[in-house]
């Protein structure tokens, strides 16, 4: 056959091409946290197809063309964006960023009723497309969202995931490292629970080269301890609100936590994070809720739930937060 295109004389084309990515990934919402998961996973090189979808048709196409627009200087990432939900189509991962912008003083509870009614709109759609996907909710309040999206989307418990306090134990861990002088890498510690005012820091956990700091200061992070450790999680709770009453918003920092997660998912690396899972019947917790502990991530989304030992202290507080986060969840108009 004659050639009858530049594309068609400079290439001989000897198989099909495929429609869809081995990693391609949708994020849905293309706000301040969404567009800084998309950079984050599009110049880590996590995806090799990343989709937008939005409802604001102008801002969307904007911001495909702008990340489109830096290729020449990263690995080939297919973009795309459309306000239509057949652009996620065969996503291996949707994150969901979409939702009501948290507002400075509110509570992360008090979003809740305004992104459900969200996302009985977006998850469906979201599983029109992708209906073997795994789920990343990242929109607030994500502990009960995520369990909202567990219930629209029918999928297996392992296969929605919320962001959780994987952020929050990065902060903890930075925060805790500042004190020390060392690298955050190097200081492991953990906050679970809700991602939010009632989440648990797990002091007891809390280690440098293997060496506990509640071996060396019994009472760190309780309130008589001389040296205010428990200050560092009070500093973990309000980053958000601070954060938001400097900048107006979040974004960066979940951003490539998001782009972290999805490498675990896509590569399968068995890395170990604090993640929303469905929590029943663990820690003697009774209500079905979504909160995080610490979990395995793989292909498979959440492979299994790390068994954690808590003190007492820990035990009571990890059961207060599944029942706050029960009694919003009870309050929610499915």
């Amino acid at each position: 056959m004659e050639a009858t295109t530049l594309a068609d004389q400079l290439l001989v084309r000897i198989a099909e091409e495929h429609d869809h990515a081995s990693a391609k990934v949708t994020v849905v919402g293309v706000g301040q946290v969404g567009m800084a998961a998309a950079f984050a996973l599009m110049t880590q090189g996590v995806v090799s197809e990343l989709a937008l979808v939005d409802v604001v048709a102008d801002k969307l196409r904007g911001e495909m063309m702008d990340l489109q627009h830096g290729q020449a200087f990263l690995r080939t990432v297919k973009v795309v964006a459309s306000t239509d939900y057949a652009v996620s189509k065969g996503s291996k991962i949707c994150i969901v960023t979409a939702g009501a912008r948290q507002k400075e003083g509110e509570s992360r509870l008090e979003l809740v009723q305004r992104n459900v009614e969200i996302f009985k709109f977006v998850i469906p759609n979201l599983m029109k497309y992708s209906p073997n996907c795994i789920l990343v909710i990242v929109s607030n309040p994500v502990d009960v969202l995520t369990h909202v999206a567990w219930k629209l989307s029918g999928l297996p418990q392992n296969k929605v995931i919320g962001s959780g306090t994987m952020l929050d134990s990065s902060r903890f861990r930075f925060l805790i490292s500042e004190r020390l002088k060392i690298a955050p890498q190097s200081c492991h510690g953990y906050i679970i629970g809700e991602h939010g005012d009632s989440s648990v820091a797990i002091w007891s956990a809390v280690n440098v080269a293997g060496t506990r700091l509640q071996d060396i200061c019994p009472q760190i992070g309780t309130s008589s301890d001389p040296e205010n450790w428990e200050q560092i999680h009070k500093d973990v709770i309000n980053s958000a609100y601070e954060i938001i009453k400097l900048k107006g918003y979040t974004s960066w920092a979940i951003g490539i936590m998001v782009s972290a997660l999805c490498n675990a998912i896509l590569k399968n690396q068995k890395f170990v994070y604090t993640l929303s899972t469905l929590a029943k019947d663990y820690h003697g917790i009774k209500e079905e809720v979504f909160l995080s502990l610490p979990v395995v991530v793989g292909e498979s989304g959440v492979t299994a739930v790390f068994n954690q030992k808590l003190s007492e202290d820990e035990l009571e507080k990890i059961k207060q937060s599944a029942k706050t986060l029960n009694g919003v969840i009870s309050g929610v108009k499915m």
